[in-house]
């Protein structure tokens, strides 16, 4: 029948597989957890066969719900930057490093010095931060020198599926690229940033266009899941590319905005460009760019709220917070708990509660930090959008935090712009089907099977009026806070250190 393809999220805490039709509608959803080590402080890994296992299961439990003849391809999205190295059997030779890792700052400090912070940027799209596997790799060369050399291959989340699932080792510019050793422009491995690594250029994987057919699912596998031999398996991307895909932006004129632990938004851009206030990723449509901001405290920090002043709940929290005005009676949060990524790329920053007095309540806070977050959204929207060729014209919210209506109707009004909120629960999978339905022909294009597959906005939240001008004043002052308390966070690492 060949009338569903699968698509595979395989996050940092589970793999989920999905079988789609053809009009985007989630037939069935398998999902099958692992765990993440955290052995060291700062140090996350995973074990790489329970992803296989994972995705074994997952698959096999599609292969039964919908039957393996309708299953007319395969792709993945998946988490990103993180990796691992494999011998020539495709056995993992150490624990996965996760894209939370933060083992390698001095790495980032050494190669920033060495290559120059810039043209890593530019070369890469990335800013020099631990996020990217580039430092991560740098750190395996200096302590682990013999496991990187004996390595077959490095290879991302999406690489070593397909290596298992197909025997060939390829994987997609839209996976490779958050790893920090592409050529953004070029979408080839950068040979300097490679070097800078420790690696060999032969132990690295070749490279496809996300939405090509990276082989068919090998015998073996097919014994072990139910599905056919030779199902095709399709190059898909990294899951923030992927979940933007599935909420319908894959071109110019919209932008997404995803409010989950942390707060990830972007937006299309046709031509190259690179800036400290973005990150620069490979489409992944295959055509032009896709523009990133990323804050890592979201609705981590909603939580940290309601744990720290011991609140029943967070609904009890917002409940309580309606009555609080626009500005939290003084109150401004910067919300870096977990350091800051674009536009500072400090992981040495820290949070900041500026104004509180006896007066306030939990209540207080917990608006402030919905307005922290919105305050920070907004300055990277702007900067972002700025560089993309202006604000696009509609933006499409996902995620936990869109539920929350005081948040979304404060995150409006802060960015004077309505926006649409997004009825897909798991666009990273829908993402990754997308590009499966294209690559065996069910549409002409990403794009086209992007507008079918991916349903509208449900929901519209419009800017308050009476909130807009007081919201734009405060903004101009958050603008100033962490230069303002910069110097303080520097000084107390030092002393910490000392």
């Amino acid at each position: 029948m060949d009338d569903v393809v699968i698509g595979i999220d395989a996050s940092t805490t589970a793999v989920k597989a999905i079988a789609f039709t053809r009009d985007g509608e989630e037939l069935f959803q398998a999902r099958e957890a692992y765990p993440l080590a955290n052995p060291k402080p700062g140090h996350f890994e995973q074990d790489a066969e329970h992803w296989w296992t994972a995705l074994l299961g997952a698959l096999k439990q599609i292969a039964e719900a919908v039957g393996a003849s309708r299953v007319a391809a395969i792709s993945i999205a998946h988490q990103r930057e993180t990796f691992t190295l494999i011998d020539h059997a495709g056995k993992p030779l150490i624990p996965a490093i996760l894209w939370l890792d933060e083992r390698a700052r001095p790495q980032v400090i050494r190669l920033s010095s060495e290559l120059g912070r810039e043209a890593i940027r530019d070369w890469s799209g990335k800013p020099p931060d631990p996020t990217p596997a580039l430092y991560a790799i740098a750190w395996l060369a200096e302590y682990q020198p013999q496991a990187l050399d004996d390595a077959a291959a490095l290879v991302d989340v999406h690489g070593f599926f397909v290596h298992r699932l197909t025997g060939r080792l390829v994987t997609s510019t839209a996976s490779a690229d958050p790893l920090g050793l592409l050529d953004v422009k070029d979408g080839t491995w950068h040979p300097e940033l490679v070097a800078a690594a420790g690696l060999r250029p032969d132990q690295l994987p070749e490279l496809v266009a996300p939405g090509a057919i990276c082989g068919g699912l090998n015998e073996s596998v097919a014994r072990l899941t139910g599905l056919k031999a030779g199902t095709p398996v399709v190059a898909g991307a990294g899951d923030g590319q992927a979940m933007g895909l599935g909420m319908g932006v894959y071109g110019e004129g919209k932008s997404y905005l995803s409010l989950g632990s942390g707060v990830v938004s972007g937006c299309y851009s046709h031509g190259i460009t690179t800036s400290d206030a973005f990150r620069t990723l490979v489409s992944p449509t295959g055509s032009g760019f896709m523009l990133e901001t990323v804050l890592r405290s979201g609705m981590q920090l909603v939580d940290w709220v309601v744990r720290t002043t011991g609140s029943p709940s967070a609904a009890a929290l917002e409940k309580a917070a309606l009555d609080v005005a626009a500005g939290s009676e003084g109150l401004l949060v910067m919300p870096y708990w977990a350091g800051v990524m674009s536009p500072y790329w400090d992981g040495a920053a820290r949070g900041a509660i500026v104004g509180l007095s006896l007066d306030h309540e939990p209540k207080h806070l917990f608006r402030a930090v919905l307005e922290g977050i919105a305050f920070e959204q907004a300055i990277a929207s702007e900067a972002m959008e700025t560089q993309a060729g202006g604000k696009p014209a509609a933006m499409i919210a996902a995620g936990g935090g869109t539920n929350s209506a005081l948040l979304m109707r404060i995150m409006a009004s802060v960015l004077e712009r309505p926006l649409s909120v997004s009825p897909v629960n798991e666009a990273a999978a829908l993402g990754a089907a997308v590009l499966a339905a294209s690559a065996v022909g069910w549409f002409a294009s990403p794009q086209t099977a992007a507008e079918a597959m991916t349903a509208p906005p449900t929901r519209h939240v419009d800017p308050v009026e009476g909130l807009v001008s007081g919201y734009r004043a405060r903004k101009a002052i958050y603008r100033d806070l962490y230069q303002a308390t910069r110097d303080i966070h520097v000084r107390l690492e030092a002393l910490g250190k000392g």
